[in-house]
């Protein structure tokens, strides 16, 4: 059995098959890993979904930003735009199952056999491991529950930048999910910074890092994660994985097999109907 660890789909779908056909993934028998943002400025993200949930256990999902997005679109907090390309998802006679199904995916995931933990955007350098799990749950059971759409309407916001052990209710829960699912550069005291989206050698590093540079991280576990396109899918350092390659943006989607590290890539087939 195989492990693969696919980045950011963003419903390429038609990428996401070729991409497979390539690895020879084979659904009985192999596990297909994917980053997050399933959904969201693709063409397919419908299909992407049916294909997803339709592999059973043979899938494991973390959630994204685009993702929880989509979950506070369908609940009416806030509006679907063109860009987004959701319509067909959001019109679809099977939605709301393939809603609630995505609704009960978890934000962190362990894996349970090799030493590596998947994430969509990264660990704050501020945790361990150990504790990102544990606050990931924090998340999770209330997405779980009744009360979660008052998370996805809460959820939006830059505040607070700096995790504090005492954070309580909304920040404390706004802190995870944006550490979990939009976190890319950090200032060096640790705290988030959101607006930047350049690749780091591009980036003042005096000023910012990339979280998974700050040295206060634990590295008890391999990280992957994806949500940074313009890293390339590099392997940051031995047992750090970013693994988002743009497709969307009409670049590629490229995937991992973690058993001997072979990465995988397809080009983006249809870059006029992709991204914005």
């Amino acid at each position: 059995m195989a492990t693969y660890i696919v980045g950011d789909v963003h419903g390429c779908f038609d990428e996401l098959q070729a991409l497979l056909e390539v690895a020879q993934f084979e659904k009985n028998k192999d596990q297909l890993w994917l980053t997050g943002d399933l959904v969201g400025r693709g063409p397919k993200s419908l299909q992407t979904l049916r294909f997803i949930k339709s592999l059973g256990d043979s899938a494991k999902v973390v959630l994204g930003n685009h993702d929880l997005h989509l979950l506070a679109i369908h609940q009416g907090i806030h509006s679907d735009k063109e860009s987004n390309k959701l319509s067909a998802l959001l019109n679809a006679p099977d939605c709301d199952e393939l809603l609630t199904w995505l609704r009960l995916q978890p934000l962190f995931l362990r894996h349970p056999e090799f030493n590596f933990v998947m994430v969509h955007a990264g660990i704050s350098p501020q945790w361990t491991i150990a504790q990102a799990q544990g606050y990931a749950q924090e998340v999770q059971s209330i997405l779980h529950s009744n009360d979660f759409k008052t998370l996805l309407k809460n959820m939006y916001g830059n505040h607070p930048a700096t995790w504090n052990d005492n954070l309580q209710g909304v920040e404390r829960l706004r802190f995870i999910i944006n550490v979990l699912t939009r976190m890319r550069y950090c200032l060096l005291d640790g705290s988030l910074e959101f607006y930047n989206k350049l690749a780091p050698e591009q980036t003042d590093s005096s000023v910012l890092k990339p979280w998974f540079d700050i040295n206060t991280l634990d590295h008890s576990s391999g990280i992957v994660f994806g949500h940074w396109a313009s890293l390339s899918g590099r392997e940051i350092r031995k047992g750090l994985y970013a693994l988002d390659t743009g497709c969307v943006w009409g670049n590629k989607l490229s995937m991992l097999r973690w058993q001997d590290k072979k990465i995988f890539s397809v080009a983006c087939q249809h870059p006029e109907v992709h991204g914005k």
